[in-house]
C-alpha cells in the first residue's frame, strides 16, 4: 500500500475590497481640469516673473546710480555747476516749467509734429516697401531714385524744406516724414526679400495663389523686421524734430532748449532734454509692446 503525498497548492491571497463609504448626500463635485495649454502658459508666466523682476531691478539701480552721480558731481565741484547743475535743480526747473504751462505747450507742439510725420512715414513706407520687395519690376524702376535720396541726410535738406514749404508746420512735419520713411521702407523691403525660402517652397507646393501666398506667408514672416524699422523711425522722429525746431520755430521742445541756452537758463535747458529722453523711452516701449502683440507666435529667444 503506497501513499501518494502531493504538495498542497499555496493559498491564494485576495486583497479585501474597500468598504464603500456611507453616502452622505450628493456626490462631491470634481475640480475642473485645467487645460494643458493654459497650464503651460501659467507655468511660463511664473517662471518669467522672477527674471522680469530682476531685470527691472537692475535697470532701476542703473538709472538711480546715474542720477546720483549727476547730483553729486556738481556739488563736489567735479564739474562746473554753472554748466551742469545738480539733478535736483533740474527737477525744480522742470516743475517750474510745468506750473507755468510752458512744458505742456511745447511738448504738445513737438508730439503733434513728430507723431504726424511718423504716422505718415509708416502709412507710406510699409505698403511701398511690401510692393518693392515683392514685385521685382517695381524694385528695378524705383531703386535708382531710392539709392539717391536715402543717402542724403534729412538735416542737410532742412533749408530746402524751409525755402519751399516755409517755416510753418508743413516743413517740420515734412522733414520728419522724410527722415522716418527710410528706416521703415528699407527694413520692409529687406523683410520681404529675406523670407525663409523653405516656407515659400512649402506654400507653393500647396498651390496657393500669389495673393494667398503673400497674405499667409510673406506678411506674417515680415512683421518682426518691419517693426524693427518702425522702432528706428520712432527714435528718428524725435531727434530730427528737435533739430528742426531749433530753426525758425516758436514752440516745441527744441525751441525750448534753444531759447533756454540763449537766455542762459541752464536748468530749464536740461529739463527740456530730460523730457525728450523720457518721451523717447515711453514711445519705444509702446512700440515694443505693439511688436510683442503682433509677433506673439514667435518662440522666445534667450535664457
Amino acid at each position: 500500500m503506497s501513499t501518494d503525498v502531493r504538495p498542497s497548492a499555496p493559498p491564494v491571497l485576495t486583497k479585501p475590497k474597500p468598504k464603500p463609504k456611507p453616502n452622505s448626500g450628493a456626490p462631491a463635485a470634481e475640480a475642473p481640469a485645467v487645460p494643458p495649454r493654459e497650464g503651460a502658459r501659467a507655468a511660463r508666466r511664473r517662471s518669467r516673473l522672477p527674471r522680469l523682476l530682476l531685470a527691472g531691478l537692475g535697470k532701476t539701480v542703473a538709472i538711480a546710480a546715474l542720477l546720483a552721480v549727476w547730483e553729486a558731481a556738481p556739488r563736489l565741484n567735479l564739474v562746473d555747476p554753472t554748466f551742469l547743475p545738480p539733478f535736483s535743480q533740474v527737477v525744480d526747473a522742470w516743475f517750474g516749467l510745468l506750473d507755468s504751462g510752458q512744458l505742456a505747450t511745447n511738448t504738445q507742439a513737438s508730439l503733434t509734429r513728430s507723431l504726424s510725420g511718423f504716422g505718415l512715414a509708416v502709412a507710406l513706407g510699409v505698403p511701398l516697401g511690401l510692393l518693392i520687395g515683392w514685385y521685382r519690376p517695381v524694385a528695378n524702376l524705383l531703386s535708382p531714385v531710392l539709392e539717391l535720396f536715402r543717402n542724403t541726410a534729412a538735416l542737410a535738406l532742412l533749408p530746402v524744406f524751409v525755402l519751399i514749404l516755409g517755416i510753418g508746420e508743413t516743413s517740420k512735419i515734412s522733414i520728419v516724414l522724410y527722415a522716418c520713411i527710410w528706416p521703415v521702407l528699407l527694413n520692409t523691403i529687406s523683410a520681404v526679400r529675406t523670407v525663409d525660402p523653405t516656407l515659400l517652397r512649402l506654400a507653393r507646393s500647396l498651390n496657393l495663389s500669389p495673393f494667398r501666398l503673400f497674405q499667409k506667408v510673406i506678411l506674417p514672416a515680415s512683421v518682426p523686421t518691419v517693426f524693427t524699422g518702425i522702432r528706428l523711425a520712432g527714435a528718428v522722429s524725435i531727434l530730427v524734430l528737435v533739430a528742426a525746431e531749433m530753426v525758425g520755430a516758436k514752440a516745441g521742445l527744441g525751441y525750448l532748449i534753444n531759447a533756454s541756452q540763449f537766455n542762459f537758463a541752464i536748468p530749464q535747458m536740461y529739463a527740456g532734454i530730460v523730457t525728450i529722453s523720457v518721451i523717447g523711452v515711453l514711445f519705444n516701449q509702446l512700440l515694443v509692446a505693439l511688436e510683442r502683440r503682433f509677433t506673439a507666435w514667435r518662440a522666445p529667444v534667450g535664457v
